[in-house]
């Protein structure tokens, strides 16, 4: 099989020729392909857009329901003693609050046995959970609970026994020295939670009983209370209370006390508006709108100085949402004393953005509700409602499915779509245009190969002639 290649005949270089007129074909890429760079940075910039968008209707959402002005702080003036948290909805008051009496637990300890030696008795542990009056127990409402002992059992499987049945106590194991003592405790403070073991079978086995709340030392026939089941008594501002547990939730609607240690004198406790809170709310969604307006500022912008836009610079849909945004926070509000951002400190400044004014703003926080009112107050009207609900409601309806930014989206991801097809075309139409200047550079190489031996024959006759005349 011959082998050959194009320009060997004719001397050509034809694959130059060849990728120099291909090149030519694929020169629209050049454009395409800028192009496609350009669709794909507006479309990230419009993914940034888009989350600042959403960041600003989550700020203003904020400003348009009661949780961006119910932030209440609480002091306690010995937190100690009496720690307190708030949640919404908390009123602003005052409470002095006496602790008289932390809630306990139940617990119960029994004799020393040498530790990892067996109990040597067997039989049955009834748990049964109540209420001690004195030397009276009155079961609960929970069934009482059996454990099986036996013989072998050492204190901590007699533990580890009594834990699996979840039967509302806790059993540990308290070395004394070189003996190991059975400590049961409540799971659970409160007189409500105390309780009683009742031993059957070896007699012996009375030593992890409990029935007695007089023995002040474990013995043979019993363990002894280490610790009675009580609940806190306290007082709030003169008003006797009773908890099973430490923890008061539910005393103060949204406030909640954990009580730590009893008091010779009464706890101030202080619940008030956290103006600090409700500044931070507003700082947050001058600057998300701050962020917003920023990027479409530059987004659209002209450099003089470079001689280059910005990189939306005449996309009507971005001037238009740069445009209805400027509008929508210089317009007013209707229901409040104040009805324009600025009468509140929230300034307007040359490049499109907010700047808090600390002593217009600090004015305004001394009439709260009215400035409350400016953000939260709905009319039902978009134009008219308060800047937290126009402003939340702008915003969400820009990210939206259908909303103006989702559209743009859109339609920048089909413009990178048309042009990926079209690159496409170029390179296909390049490639079948190379194959046909290859076949026919391949036919030229052939033909001006056959004309070069004709050449060189004919000058060699012409030679033999011109020695045989001579």
């Amino acid at each position: 099989m011959a082998i050959s290649a194009a320009g060997v005949g004719s001397g050509l270089d034809v694959n130059s020729i060849v990728t120099q007129l291909v090149a030519i074909e694929r020169q629209p890429l050049q454009q395409l392909q800028t192009k496609a760079s350009t669709f794909q940075s507006q479309l990230s910039l419009y993914g940034k857009i888009k989350s600042q968008a959403s960041a600003l209707g989550d700020a203003a959402a904020l400003l348009g329901g009661a949780a961006g002005w119910n932030t209440q702080k609480a002091s306690s003036s010995n937190s100690a003693a009496v720690s307190v948290s708030v949640s919404a909805g908390a009123a602003s008051t005052s409470l002095a609050v006496n602790v008289q009496q932390l809630a306990r637990a139940q617990s119960a300890a029994s004799v020393g046995i040498p530790a990892g030696t067996a109990a040597g008795v067997a039989g049955t542990l009834t748990l049964q959970l109540g209420k001690w009056s004195g030397t009276s127990f009155a079961s609960g409402s929970a069934p009482s609970v059996d454990v099986a002992i036996s013989a072998t059992d050492s204190v901590a499987t007699i533990a580890s026994k009594i834990n699996a049945v979840n039967a509302g106590v806790t059993a540990t194991v308290l070395k004394d020295g070189t003996n190991e003592r059975l400590v049961v405790r409540s799971n659970t403070s409160g007189e409500d939670s105390g309780f009683q073991i009742a031993a059957s079978g070896d007699p012996g086995l009375s030593m992890f009983g409990f029935n007695d709340t007089v023995a002040t030392s474990a013995s043979a026939s019993g363990m002894f209370r280490s610790q009675a089941a009580q609940n806190a008594q306290v007082e709030i501002n003169g008003v006797a209370i009773e908890s099973a547990t430490n923890k008061l939730t539910d005393v103060v609607p949204g406030v909640t006390l954990q009580l730590s240690q009893t008091t010779a004198e009464p706890v101030e406790v202080g619940i008030e508006n956290d103006s600090d809170a409700i500044k931070k709310n507003i700082q947050s969604f001058v600057d998300t709108y701050n962020a917003l307006s920023t990027t479409l500022s530059d987004a659209t912008k002209y450099d003089a100085a470079s001689r280059r836009g910005g990189l939306l610079q005449g996309d009507a849909t971005t001037v238009g949402l740069q445009n209805a945004l400027r509008s929508m926070l210089g317009s007013g509000s209707v229901g409040s004393t104040f009805s324009r951002l600025s009468d509140i400190g929230l300034e307007r400044q040359t490049d499109g953005t907010l700047k808090v004014n600390s002593t217009k703003l600090d004015v305004a926080m001394g009439t709260l509700e009215e400035l409350k009112k400016l953000f939260t107050t709905d009319n039902g009207n978009a134009a008219t409602n308060g800047f937290g609900l126009k402003v939340r409601d702008f915003a969400r309806g820009l990210v939206a499915v259908d909303g103006l930014v989702s559209n743009k989206s859109t339609a920048l991801q089909g413009s990178i779509k048309r042009n990926s097809d079209d690159q496409d075309r170029v390179n296909d139409r390049a490639s079948r245009v190379e194959t046909q200047l290859r076949r026919q550079y391949t036919a030229l190489d052939a033909q001006m190969a056959q004309l070069n031996g004709l050449n060189s024959y004919v000058t060699a006759q012409l030679a033999q002639w011109n020695k045989s005349s001579n």
